[in-house]
């Protein structure tokens, strides 16, 4: 009852974005723009804006903003800026990136929208815009669909279908939310690929993450080496009638390796799921819906 009643309570155009089937930053912020009479799209001073308290972006490429103030620099703001108004100044609601860019090119004002979101909106706003417009990297991209999950009640394969995800990729990236701290790091630093950290996520004991985490980076370990170095167990399924394997299972190998997150094998006519321990168990279960959840 408390979720619909905050549905109900919305904005415009921001109740479109999360009842529809699909989550959609971009209409979204166009139907803001496109209803918003000129004379509401005001020039607010760059100094009086802050960030959104709920940005899952924590780095922001330089590169890439010193190539969007060039082009403020020649032709200006493409579009305003959706804020929100604070005790002091305002919170930026979406288009952090723009005032950045702004802030480099030499500008002092920028065109905005005001409007009034409540903090949770402006959490689900700023995810949902880093999320379709920006790569997070691989933790960033975690938390912010755990936030989404929690935030709109709702399952991950209700997440993944909104964002055009697979359930499998949404349920290994919340994986990396259960490494440790000091592994998050490296990840974040891009020490650790997404493929090896998909491995290491499937491990249980922290200390072993860790030794194993420092060895991918010390020693360059590939992500073949590192899932050797995790023993693991294997589920079989097992009929009797013996066959070849065909280039057709060797594709469906590789489409269940993509799905599991797990190496998988087809010989003859017994499919072998490996998996490392009972929490990578469990994930494979989820995945294949196989479990109370």
């Amino acid at each position: 009852m408390e979720q619909q009643t905050k549905r109900r309570a919305l904005g415009k155009g921001l109740e479109d974005l999360f009842n529809n089937e699909q989550l959609d930053f971009n209409s979204f912020e166009k139907k803001i723009i496109d209803t918003t009479p000129k004379e509401e799209i005001i020039e607010v001073k760059l100094d009086e804006l802050r960030a959104n308290p709920y940005q899952p972006r924590k780095v922001f490429d330089e590169e890439k903003l010193n190539e969007l103030a060039k082009s403020i620099k020649e032709h200006g703001v493409f579009q305003p800026i959706i804020i929100k108004k604070s005790i002091k100044g305002y919170e930026i609601i979406a288009g952090e990136r723009r005032v950045k860019a702004s802030k480099l090119a030499g500008l002092k004002t920028i065109p905005a929208i005001i409007r009034n979101f409540t903090d949770e909106e402006m959490m689900e706003i700023a995810l949902l815009e880093n999320l379709q417009r920006e790569n997070l990297n691989s933790i960033e991209e975690a938390t912010a669909y755990k936030k989404l999950i929690d935030n709109l009640d709702i399952t991950q394969e209700q997440l993944a279908n909104k964002l055009g995800k697979s359930r499998s990729h949404i349920t290994n990236m919340l994986g990396l939310l259960n490494l440790p701290e000091e592994v998050k790091e490296m990840i974040n630093e891009n020490k650790i690929s997404m493929s090896h950290a998909r491995v290491l996520s499937k491990m249980e004991k922290q200390d072993e993450i860790i030794d194993l985490a420092n060895k991918i980076v010390n020693d360059n370990l590939n992500v073949r080496e590192i899932e050797d170095i995790s023993k693991s167990t294997t589920i079989t399924k097992k009929h009797h009638i013996e066959n070849h394997k065909t280039n057709e299972y060797k594709y469906l190998e590789e489409q269940l390796c993509e799905k599991l997150g797990a190496k998988v094998k087809i010989k003859g006519h017994h499919l072998e799921i490996n998996f490392v321990n009972n929490n990578d168990l469990n994930r494979i279960l989820d995945i294949l819906n196989l479990t109370d959840k």
